[in-house]
């Protein structure tokens, strides 16, 4: 187990002890999830064990057994990237904090983020009419959107979540005087980007071990919130220079 897994284990006080502790395997722990987490597998479990979120104990034997505080973690894992589509290290990091804050307050053990299931972006339908008064864009700039590239329908003429936020920026950004051929701009170097995160996850996307897609999937949201993060602070390192700040 990494350093960071047995950091991250949460031995709070609500934990149960001695031998009345009830233990499950890791079938049985599968079969609780997938209730509220059908895509769950064995194999996403042990990915998590070893990324340090989880750590289940283990028989004489090897078999790994979980206690009901196992089980909350990873629900409270699962919730986490399935609604906020949080990277491992920041969830580790939110499990740290946590287990230091029920240590210090002896608070019940945790609960799981997120109450309600945030949409996918991926499943959000939206069709033409709603996405242009929920996000009021003129109908001739939906148009252009198509055009270049920026925004892309889905038969049959429906729009996702990520379109939604696309024309919900674009829209804010003409506020302030950008034209549509400004944003090609955008649309060019997403593209760049994509071809580059596309090469880094290749050896993982080429397996076909499940453990090697669910690396594969963490990898890619990994390099989403790096990306962000360095593009807002290159932006804001720009600006401020342009106004001697």
């Amino acid at each position: 187990m990494s350093p960071s897994g047995s950091a991250a284990r949460d031995p709070g006080p609500s934990r149960a002890q001695g031998p009345a502790q009830h233990l499950m395997s890791i079938g049985e722990v599968l079969a609780h999830l997938r209730t509220e987490f059908p895509d769950t597998t064995i194999s996403k479990l042990r990915f998590l064990e070893a990324e340090g979120l989880v750590d289940p104990q283990r028989t004489a034997s090897g078999y790994r057994k979980y206690s009901w505080d196992d089980v909350a973690r990873l629900r409270f894992v699962l919730t986490a990237q399935r609604d906020q589509y949080l990277p491992l290290r920041v969830i580790r990091e939110q499990l740290e904090q946590r287990r230091h804050e029920e240590q210090s307050s002896q608070r019940p053990a945790l609960v799981a983020v997120g109450s309600e299931r945030a949409a996918d972006p991926q499943d959000t339908r939206v069709a033409r009419d709603d996405v242009l008064e929920r996000t009021g864009c003129p109908a001739e700039l939906l148009a252009e959107l198509e055009k270049i590239g920026l925004v892309v329908s889905r038969p049959p003429g429906w729009y996702d979540g990520d379109a939604m936020v696309i024309v919900e920026a674009v829209v804010g950004l003409t506020r302030y005087g950008l034209e549509v051929r400004h944003l090609r701009a955008f649309r060019v170097g997403a593209d760049r980007e994509v071809g580059l995160f596309t090469q880094l996850l290749a050896p993982l996307v080429r397996q076909h071990d499940p453990a090697a897609r669910a690396r594969a999937a963490e990898m890619a949201r990994e390099l989403q919130a790096l990306s962000q993060r360095l593009h807002a602070a290159l932006v804001r390192t720009g600006l401020r220079g342009e106004l001697g700040r």
